[in-house]
């Protein structure tokens, strides 16, 4: 059978034309890199480090823990949302459905997903470490911090291939892979290098099982698999995440059938977006997301030890709160032909799509205050902010695409493109404004409110009110 490693030469070859065999001083170029590269980076490295020996707060361990097996758990879930196994469009098209080797084919993807587990393994690492302290020699704490993250990263990496290859660990791969994240968390804390040790073998255990399991991989999971993954590339090519949500969509409603149901006996505005309610009242994963959330604030603090964060990471989860409901929206914003057909203005249909945002917030950002146990009056201004956070969490939803058009801006950090960065800010600037009252009553002191409740009300009310007039007023004429 052909080699692949003779195929992709011989199709470089006729692409490239006469390819230069590499000489001496292309690999002098390499090492002289390499060297440079540890040079530069070997003072900082060291001084990270340093700054990590010593001992730790206790009571920042659990919740520095709990945060490090969330940030894994969303790496390990948008891994396997992708993938994670996918070639690029010419392997795809020509190299997978061969007769060539499966696993000869997919090697390459395998070595890449590997050396992405390492890296993303050694960062974990050094989280570890920077959270129980590095007691006793500090090359040893580093490495076995390292072999923990590496383990625990390379392990979780391999249980999402093994569930892309085989629908039997489908079901199972997030019991282990939490499972295993608490395992490599019990051992840091009690048995750091016996766990380091037995964490080692189970990876490489799973590394080798997914060596086996790559050469019987579906064609059809790889090929839709790469599909996702040229969207995303694209997506971040042409520095428009908004595609990504668009792209999901189309994804999710493809594969489903539509049934006739009776017309809800509710006002226009108000039918509309009550779909918005049963389709999240029909996704319970992301309902119990989005209460599990409200955890996260606290976690936060308690790990950083102050509350100068506070304020941002509340608005930012009930900013992200409220998005969960704002599909209508989005859809009205691109196609806004059933509105029209059933005579709903615009800033009536506005209104009632902002209810659920708003309820959202409302309820996330009240539950957060409570595990940060706050004070009774600004709990009472988490209902009073939130129209001014669906406000802002619908004009997210509404916004157009980036403008690359829109110039350039030299900072002495360097260039800095305004396009992306307006389209990032859209919507962030309504909810900060609205939600002023509320962000300054956590640098005042305890009991200081006065009358922050009647001035939220007001800019919350006022907020989402001028934001649904003025989108009424821009809507085009149909």
């Amino acid at each position: 059978m052909t080699n692949v490693t003779a195929v992709r030469a011989q199709i470089r070859a006729y692409r490239r034309g006469n390819i230069r065999p590499r000489t001496w001083s292309d690999r002098y170029t390499l090492l002289v890199g390499l060297a440079v590269a540890v040079a530069v980076l070997s003072q900082p490295v060291m001084s990270v480090l340093g700054a990590l020996a010593g001992q730790a707060d206790p009571a920042r361990v659990v919740p520095g823990l709990v945060l490090l097996g969330l940030a894994l758990a969303g790496a390990l879930a948008a891994a396997r949302a992708v993938g994670p196994v996918a070639v690029s469009a010419a392997d795809a098209a020509w190299l997978l459905l061969s007769p060539l080797p499966r696993r000869a084919v997919l090697s390459r993807t395998g070595a890449i997903l590997l050396a992405v587990a390492l890296a993303a393994g050694a960062v974990l690492g050094l989280g570890l470490l920077g959270l129980l302290g590095a007691e006793g020699s500090i090359v040893v704490s580093v490495a076995v911090a390292t072999v923990l993250g590496v383990s625990a990263t390379a392990g979780g990496g391999v249980l999402t291939v093994l569930a892309q290859a085989d629908p039997a660990w489908e079901r199972w791969w997030i019991p282990l892979a939490v499972a295993l994240a608490v395992l490599v968390a019990l051992a840091a804390v009690f048995v750091p290098v016996a766990g380091g040790a037995g964490t080692a073998v189970a990876a490489a255990l799973l590394v080798r099982r997914a060596w086996t399991a790559l050469a019987s991989m579906p064609a059809a999971a790889v090929l839709t698999a790469s599909t996702r993954a040229g969207h995303v590339a694209t997506a971040t090519v042409g520095l428009d995440p908004g595609v990504l949500t668009w792209i999901a969509e189309e994804n999710h409603w493809r594969t489903r059938v539509l049934r006739s149901r009776p017309w809800p006996k509710l006002p226009a505005p108000l039918a509309l977006a009550w779909y918005d309610w049963r389709r999240l009242a029909r996704r319970p994963l992301r309902m119990a997301l989005l209460a599990g959330s409200v955890a996260l604030p606290a976690l936060a603090v308690a790990a950083r030890g102050d509350t100068d964060l506070t304020p941002v990471l509340l608005l930012a989860g009930a900013l992200a709160a409220a998005v969960a409901g704002t599909a209508g929206a989005r859809r009205d914003g691109e196609d806004p032909t059933l509105a029209r057909l059933l005579g709903v203005g615009q800033g009536a249909l506005l209104a009632a799509r902002g209810l659920l945002p708003a309820f959202l917030a409302a309820v996330w950002l009240a539950a957060a205050l409570m595990t940060l146990d706050s004070s009774v009056s600004t709990i009472a201004l988490a209902p009073l902010a939130a129209p001014a956070i669906a406000a802002g969490a619908l004009r997210m939803a509404r916004r157009r695409p980036v403008d690359h058009s829109m110039p350039i801006i030299d900072t002495p950090g360097g260039a800095i493109p305004t396009g992306p960065l307006i389209w990032a800010f859209t919507g962030i600037d309504i909810a900060l404004l609205g939600c002023a009252p509320l962000l300054l009553a956590f640098s005042l002191p305890a009991g200081a409110a006065g009358g922050l409740p009647a001035v939220q009300a007001v800019m919350g009310a006022g907020t989402f009110a001028l934001y649904t007039w003025r989108a009424a007023r821009r809507a085009p004429v149909s």
